[in-house]
């Protein structure tokens, strides 16, 4: 990595109200049904963590995607499809551990039928996930918007070079000890230099990555550097990253280009923390507390 640095270098473009105001969302226009506002698959989920792909499928519901479909373990499939009537859900098996056995992946049918995948959301073997991952990148036909998140994250580095090959660079979203994985290194490495390493990694992977914390940083493969400095510490909790992902999801199915999605997600999930700090308390509010309040972020962002 680069030479140990823990700030933030100066060229670093601002992630806030000005940047939201000059570069607006695409807006659906025409005649517009739900196919046309972008379709989402969310892969994830486990029987020991079954509702966290809930949080990421109503998440991109509510950054405007039409259509969400939800492939999960095939104990906790009929219950979210309860919980959520406004989704689709794929049964997947699992195996003796809880988690999604991959087999052979998701069907390319499946891939198909959407414009944006969410992998890894509430999984935690990464072996798993690392399979359902390498499937969709062998599928040539697909060339969707594609998030990686959690689990996915820790068992991406045997496919640094089928992601580069991508004609649409993925979005990775990962936290220190995510990074670490992505960059094969110790977490103290990362956390005395975020500029490399988020620099380093959307280079290795070709993607636009996003390392969260109370500053989070977005890298584009080209070089490009962003800072959000409006996190809040109550958005360090269990599912706030599950609801990022989906909204980064949705808005590449609405047809935002990768940085775009990332910086845009960025930005609506800490104001949807900032929202809830404000109403409920800055500590005590709940991930799933944030996904109403994403459509009045959405609405107002470029009214302050």
């Amino acid at each position: 990595m680069a030479d140990a640095f823990a700030g933030v270098t100066p060229e670093a473009t601002r992630l806030d109200q000005a940047w939201i105001r000059a570069n607006p969302l695409p807006q659906p226009e025409g005649e517009v049904d739900k196919n046309s506002r972008g379709r989402v698959l969310v892969v994830g989920g486990s029987v020991q963590v079954p509702g966290g792909v809930r949080l990421t499928a109503e998440a991109a519901l509510r950054t405007g995607a039409g259509k969400v479909r939800i492939a999960t373990v095939q104990p906790a499939a009929l219950a979210l499809g309860v919980a959520i009537p406004e989704v689709a859900v794929l049964s997947l098996p699992c195996d003796v551990q809880g988690e999604i056995e991959a087999g052979d992946g998701i069907e390319g049918e499946q891939l198909a039928r959407c414009d944006a995948v969410v992998v890894g959301p509430a999984m935690a073997s990464a072996e798993q996930a690392s399979r359902l991952v390498g499937a969709m990148l062998e599928d040539t036909r697909w060339s969707g918007g594609l998030v990686v998140d959690a689990a996915a994250l820790m068992g991406l580095a045997p496919h640094a070079d089928a992601l580069r090959r991508r004609s649409t660079p993925a979005i990775l979203t990962p936290h220190v000890g995510e990074m670490a994985a992505l960059l094969e290194c110790d977490a103290e490495a990362i956390a005395g230099d975020r500029t490399g390493a988020v620099r380093e990694a959307a280079q290795r992977y070709g993607a636009v990555t996003v390392l969260k914390g109370g500053s989070s940083l977005i890298a584009a493969p080209t070089g490009e550097l962003f800072v959000f400095e409006g996190g809040n510490v109550g958005l360090a909790t269990g599912g706030s990253g599950d609801v990022l992902a989906g909204i980064a999801g949705a808005l590449l199915a609405r047809a935002c280009d990768p940085l775009m999605a990332a910086l845009w997600a960025v930005w609506l999930h800490g104001e949807a923390g900032r929202r809830c700090a404000e109403a409920i308390g800055p500590l005590g509010f709940l991930a799933r507390e944030l996904l109403s309040v994403i459509p009045p972020a959405m609405r107002s962002a470029g009214e302050d």
